[in-house]
């Protein structure tokens, strides 16, 4: 190669060469910077684990559960079925609420409304469960009812809709049973 660089012909060819292949070399780092920085994104999440598969987090005001963290994307299946791909390096640059990194289990609330006219205090006792984890109060008045909330825990983001179906049916009976429910 030494040899080689004596000749003029040679070492513009090969200046030639370095040049263009630098030229190159920035072309394809600029394309590739979005896929190289999920990817460093990716490795670094790998690494760190701010969220897992099974998680329940908000990101941007979505919420779901943590599907799978590939490389580049993490997909999160969201409280309505539908599926948001989130790319790593989005993640990493965002702020995300991890509601089960501490504790697996998910707090939820239900709320019914009742009249205006009917016995609150009645209805909360109905509901409220030390024993179960259940604790009710009023959430919000106005002129047409009293929207009361009682609040327990479910096991995992995967029992959030049953438990909070179960939790509002069995109110919702027991305010019927006592002559508290309009319907």
């Amino acid at each position: 190669a030494l040899a080689l660089a004596q000749f003029d012909g040679v070492r513009s060819l090969a200046t030639g060469i370095l040049a263009s292949s630098a030229v190159l070399g920035l072309v394809v780092g600029f394309a590739a910077r979005q896929t190289l920085a999920n990817g460093i994104a990716g490795i670094l999440q790998a690494i760190t684990q701010p969220i897992r598969i099974g998680d329940l987090v908000t990101f941007e005001e979505q919420t779901g559960e943590v599907e799978d963290v590939k490389l580049t994307y993490t997909y999160l299946r969201l409280d309505d079925g539908s599926r948001l791909i989130v790319p790593n390096e989005r993640l990493a640059q965002s702020s995300i609420e991890n509601h089960t990194v501490i504790d697996p289990r998910i707090q939820i609330e239900v709320s019914v409304w009742i009249g205006p006219a009917m016995d609150a205090d009645h209805a909360l006792e109905l509901i409220t469960s030390e024993e179960n984890g259940v604790k009710a109060r009023v959430a919000e008045s106005d002129k047409d009812g009293v929207r009361l909330a009682a609040t327990t825990w479910a096991a995992g983001p995967a029992e959030r809709g049953p438990a909070a179906a179960e939790l509002r049916g069995l109110w919702l009976r027991r305010l019927r049973e006592h002559g508290l429910s309009s319907a």
